[in-house]
């Protein structure tokens, strides 16, 4: 059972313009984050940079499509990833389009392989932190969406 169950709460629809805000924000800072280098693409990637250095993490992004919602696997990585973010105050937020993340940030590797979208990390290129202003959006995003007890907000990617 998530937050939202227990709450009743239910996500806003992606009409709303704060939502689409966060939308564009996302997808600004996730092309941003490859060009300098400051991605990670894979939950078993992302779980162990999270174990050596958490500090390091500036935001974090879950994908699954529908399909994805029955793999219990991968709902207890979420969980356990959710987690650790609450814990080490890391921004968390969901998509529900796989496919139009991997337009965003690329599908293959240099070694063609296809990358494992269903977690995404930010991290900080160096110790002074960076200030991005996708990012600082997102924060808020995230700050205000917990205002209401949406502690893992969904975000609709924009086409």
């Amino acid at each position: 059972m998530t937050l939202e169950e227990i709450h009743g709460q239910e996500a806003l629809p992606a009409g709303h313009d704060w939502m689409q805000g966060a939308g564009h924000a996302l997808r600004e800072l996730l092309v941003s984050a490859q060009r300098r280098g400051c991605l990670t693409a894979g939950v078993y990637e992302s779980a162990k940079l999270m174990n050596v250095d958490p500090d390091n993490v500036a935001f974090c992004v879950l994908a699954a499509d529908e399909e994805d919602e029955g793999d219990i696997a991968l709902q207890i990585h979420f969980t356990l990833i959710q987690a650790f973010c609450c814990e080490n105050d890391i921004d968390i937020v969901r998509v529900n389009d796989v496919a139009r993340l991997a337009a965003i940030v690329g599908t293959s590797e240099e070694s063609g392989e296809p990358r494992d979208l269903h977690c995404i990390l930010i991290t900080n290129p160096n110790e002074d932190g960076w200030k991005d202003p996708a990012l600082e959006k997102l924060n808020s995003f995230c700050e205000e969406s917990r205002n209401v007890n949406d502690w893992v907000p969904t975000i609709a990617l924009p086409e």
